[in-house]
Formats: C-alpha cells, sequence, structure tokens
C-alpha cells in the first residue's frame, strides 16, 4: 500500500473543522479529503446521487489530477440498496484500500472508514449510521452537559484565538496553562475529559483540538459573554 499522504498529517483549521461539522450536520454522506496543495475538500453526496467516478482525469467526479499514482480512471463509488460501496474491478494500476485492506472487487463503506487511492486519503463520512454508534451517543447538548469550573475555563482558554478569529488556530497546552494557572500536564488532562464528553476521542491527535473549539462554539456551549 501506499504511503500516508504528508498533507494528512496538517492539523485541521478551525474553519474547516466548521465545515465539517455543519456536513455531518446535513445529514447525507458524504466525502472529505485534501488537495494537492493541502486545503480541505468536501464532496456532499446527495439523495439522487449513484455513481461516482475517481480517477486523475480532469472530468471525474472526483479529480485527484496531482497524484501520480491514482489511474486516469481509478475506481467507482456506487449507492446500491441503499449502501455505499467503493468498486475497483481492476481498472486502477496501484489499487485501492480500506482501511489498510486492498478492494478486490466491490467492498461495503461504512462510517470514518479510510479510503486510499494512490497516495490520497478520503474519508467516507455517513453521519446519519454514526449517530447511531455508541460514540456518537456519548455526546450530549449543550443543556446536559455538565462541565466543571476548571473544566470550562481549559475550554475557554482552548476557543479564545478561535472566538477572535475562525482563522486563527486553539490555544496550545502552554497558552492555557498559562492562562488558568496550571501545569501542562494538567492540561493535558482536562482535554483528554473533554475530548470524550464531547464524543470526539476517536479522532485523529490532529483533528481534536479544533474540532472540540468548533462544536463548543458552534453548539453554543460557550456564548460571547464567557471571553
Amino acid at each position: 500500500m501506499t504511503d500516508v499522504p504528508r498533507a494528512e498529517t496538517r492539523a485541521i483549521t478551525p474553519v474547516e473543522a466548521l465545515a465539517l461539522r455543519e456536513a455531518e450536520a446535513g445529514g447525507d454522506p458524504f466525502l472529505s479529503w485534501r488537495s494537492g496543495d493541502g486545503e480541505q475538500q468536501i464532496r456532499v453526496l446527495h439523495e439522487g446521487v449513484e455513481r461516482v467516478t475517481v480517477g486523475r482525469k480532469a472530468e471525474s467526479d472526483v479529480s485527484l489530477h496531482w497524484d501520480a499514482e491514482v489511474s486516469r480512471t481509478h475506481a467507482l463509488l456506487e449507492h446500491v440498496g441503499g449502501q455505499w460501496s467503493v468498486v475497483d474491478d481492476g481498472l486502477s494500476t496501484n489499487g485501492t484500500y480500506v482501511n489498510g485492506g486492498r478492494v478486490v472487487g466491490r467492498r461495503r463503506l461504512h462510517d470514518h472508514d479510510r479510503v486510499c487511492f494512490g497516495q490520497t486519503v478520503i474519508v467516507f463520512r455517513e453521519p446519519q449510521a454514526g449517530e447511531r454508534s455508541d460514540s456518537t451517543a456519548r455526546v450530549s447538548s449543550r443543556a446536559t452537559i455538565v462541565l466543571t469550573p476548571t473544566q470550562r475555563k481549559v475550554l475557554i482558554a482552548l476557543c479564545r484565538p478561535v472566538n477572535e478569529s475562525r482563522f486563527a488556530t486553539p490555544a496550545t497546552n502552554k497558552q492555557i496553562a498559562e492562562e488558568v494557572f496550571l501545569s501542562v500536564d494538567a492540561v493535558k488532562a482536562h482535554l483528554r475529559i473533554l475530548f470524550e464528553r464531547f464524543g470526539l476521542e476517536a479522532l485523529p491527535q490532529n483533528e481534536k483540538r479544533a474540532r472540540l473549539a468548533a462544536r463548543v462554539l458552534l453548539d453554543g456551549v460557550l456564548q460571547p459573554h464567557d471571553f
């Protein structure tokens, strides 16, 4: 299998986190990936879309033209019987992989599956299915989430830069520690609890902070007067 693309390791920005949050809120399945220049891309699979082509050709529905390891006609995504599958019937030179396993023919996709075409990883999301998962079931609304005073201070410090500008990044552990008068290790411990409380613990490490900031600001867990 090909190596994980460098762009995938880039930390997600608050703007990108909000875009993902909005796509999730829409309820339709969608794809997310990073283009050759590292920019986040989202393609919503609206109702009525039954077939999506993936390849290096410009006319592909998902054109990965920058990736030399992607074939001109690489693979298909098909919606059959209410389920999305990836299909690679030998069209590609370098193969298609789902969560590290090579696709031979057709493979059913599930929420959060990572599909690798050449050097590009595309994440398949199915928010409505995710809402039924145990992980998402743990996510509470702002009315039921209970925060300790210290957890609230940590959240405020984390989100302060993002509240001032959506293009800013959340505060670092060191910045949070200085604001709330805790050790960096204590801040890390509180953030681990917050990631779990908001159902984000399973996300890649480079996504958690921005997704947490986006969620608490978008859902109104923190209000303008908190800052």
